[in-house]
């Protein structure tokens, strides 16, 4: 069935190239069963979208049934920093959990508040391009996509300038974890950071509590003291999925769309000669053509039935983004690069009770660190192909080398 489908994401010339497989899987049926991982692939826009709003879905099922009801075996015991963490975050929670603390970190993400940052994300990308500049290029992911996000959401939170190196390597061991098939040293690694991590920020929090700051993490930790009912775990499982979901995307955007760029020089100019105009379409345009992530999970929490297939209690639905994204029953010419594309509903950011918290902030940095690029580096250019991380379900390259 996987030669059949085109569908291997274990193949790195899949991870590079994995549209040509989508459109076979959309071609086929609406949801295909995939035998390796035992999921159902759902690759369609309308069924995609559909599923991320049915509460008959969830990212968890622990609300409502143990282990053994599910059907589902005991977490390996060795990985249980990594699920400790991870399940008391909120892209994990149901229910009034998920309300409850989705409800406290809202505020910082409106998109009035997410706007009052402009100032200080232009300023912040601005140096990160003049550093680009004056080296004469370099790795435009390490140098500018990576920097900027890590920066602003460690300054939300209160983290301070000294500590923002340690975030994104424990950030990428942790997120390894979301892969389809984890090797046992990518859990070695995904628990060791969930500990570090998790030590760091008792050690923030203890800190807050005698000294707080103007910051969501001082916030939070008022709120937990008032009796808010905000465990010291949600608290700490909180700050990471926003210290990851706030920059893991946003890296990856900004690669696979300068990538993106580069492979159409026609839309690229286009853009160089109207930034003002097109950079919002621009910006929702490569987050559509080539999303960061590829693949969301749901468990199916109640019997459910799509595109006739019926799914039974405990399985488990893959949501392909990606594809979803490409489908050309919803967009025009999908597989076109149109920066000035108007209709756009892609659903990169997700949708329903999950959808990104984040998303305002993220098309601020976007906007920003695309807009400082191509106004300060109208000659920038690509030095060789890039290559591909290994990872398929959040999907990035592992450089971006540029001249200027």
């Amino acid at each position: 069935m996987v030669e059949v489908l085109g569908f291997d994401p274990g193949s790195a010339a899949f991870v590079a190239e994995p549209y040509q497989a989508y459109a076979a899987l959309r071609e086929r049926a609406p949801v295909v069963r995939y035998e390796p991982t035992g999921q159902w692939l759902v690759p369609r826009y309308a069924e995609v979208n559909a599923l991320l709003r049915d509460r008959r879905l969830g990212r968890s099922y622990t609300h409502r049934f143990s282990h053994a009801e599910f059907g589902r075996p005991e977490p390996d015991p060795a990985h249980e920093p990594f699920h400790t963490l991870n399940d008391h975050g909120l892209l994990d929670l149901e229910g009034p959990d998920h309300t409850r603390i989705r409800r406290l970190v809202t505020k910082v993400f409106t998109p009035r508040t997410v706007e009052a940052l402009r100032p200080t994300v232009a300023a912040l990308a601005g140096e990160l391009v003049d550093g680009l500049l004056a080296a004469g290029g370099g790795d435009l992911i390490a140098e500018v996509a990576e920097p900027l996000p890590v920066a602003v959401i460690a300054e939300l939170l209160g983290v301070p300038a000294a500590d923002r190196g340690l975030l994104r390597p424990w950030s990428s061991a942790i997120t390894g974890m979301f892969e389809l098939d984890p090797t046992p040293e990518t859990a070695r690694r995904a628990v060791a950071a969930s500990t570090e991590f998790s030590d760091y920020l008792r050690g923030l929090i203890r800190l807050r509590r005698t000294d707080p700051g103007a910051d969501l993490l001082s916030e939070l930790v008022q709120a937990h003291d008032e009796g808010e009912a905000l465990t010291e775990q949600e608290l700490i499982s909180t700050c990471v999925l926003l210290l990851n979901a706030g920059h893991e995307a946003t890296v990856n955007t900004t690669g696979n769309g300068w990538w993106a760029l580069f492979r159409h020089p026609g839309e690229l100019a286009r853009l160089r000669g109207a930034v003002d105009g097109l950079l919002p379409t621009a910006v929702e345009e490569l987050m559509r053509w080539d999303t960061p992530l590829q693949l969301f999970e749901r468990w199916v929490l109640d019997e459910i039935e799509i595109g006739g297939v019926t799914i039974p209690r405990g399985a488990e639905v893959a949501l392909l983004f990606g594809s979803a994204n490409r489908d050309p029953a919803r967009f025009t010419d999908p597989d076109r690069l149109d920066l000035a594309r108007a209709d756009n509903p892609h659903i990169s950011f997700g949708a329903g009770a999950h959808f990104c918290l984040g998303a305002p902030l993220a098309r601020l940095e976007l906007t920003e660190s695309f807009g400082a690029l191509l106004r300060r580096a109208p000659g920038l250019r690509l030095v060789r192909e890039p290559s591909w991380q290994p990872g398929y379900v959040i999907r990035g390259l592992r450089e971006l080398v540029v001249e200027v």
